[in-house]
């Protein structure tokens, strides 16, 4: 069932032909990311562990090594779950949006990463701040999978999206 009002719902492949370069940026990158984590010495864990538990203090209970190895294996499923086709979007990209909005809560809870009184980014803040892109690819694939990725029609029809077009 889709929300549009159109008589024929788009082909999976057109589906997954339009959200390919979405799923693969994001999942190559977490991939990576991933990966280069799996093996963190004590120093590098230890890195990561401090940032992180600066703004989430609950992470602080962990220990660095067990905190990296976890944080490796989720990016590493999530980035997997973008690149293999049968993962629903609007599961993965529920989880990117969830994964995305972690990172973006570091930059904006740690000190030095904004400018003062602002959202703009200093050069430490870089890193996170980029991650924004990774917010706007979960919550598109979310939107995409509930809408059957079909855009709303123009014209006076009496679909779910009808309103749409409607003016004054």
């Amino acid at each position: 069932m889709y929300l549009s009002n159109t008589r024929f719902p788009p082909s999976n492949a057109a589906v997954w032909a339009r959200r390919l370069p979405l799923r693969t940026t994001a999942g190559v990158f977490l991939v990576n990311s991933g990966l280069t984590k799996t093996g963190a010495d004590e120093e590098t864990a230890g890195g990561l562990h401090g940032f992180a538990s600066g703004a989430y203090p609950f992470v602080g209970r962990m220990e660095p090594r067990r905190f990296t190895g976890i944080l490796s294996k989720t990016e590493i499923g999530l980035g997997a779950a973008l690149l293999v086709p049968f993962v629903p979007a609007t599961v993965v990209g529920a989880g990117l949006t969830a994964f995305s909005l972690g990172t973006l809560g570091l930059y904006l809870r740690t000190p030095g990463m904004r400018r003062e009184g602002s959202l703009r980014w200093t050069e430490q803040g870089l890193p996170l701040a980029k991650d924004a892109w990774m917010l706007g690819i979960g919550v598109s694939l979310v939107i995409d999978g509930l809408t059957g990725g079909v855009a709303p029609r123009r014209g006076r029809g009496r679909g779910a999206w009808s309103w749409w077009s409607r003016r004054p």
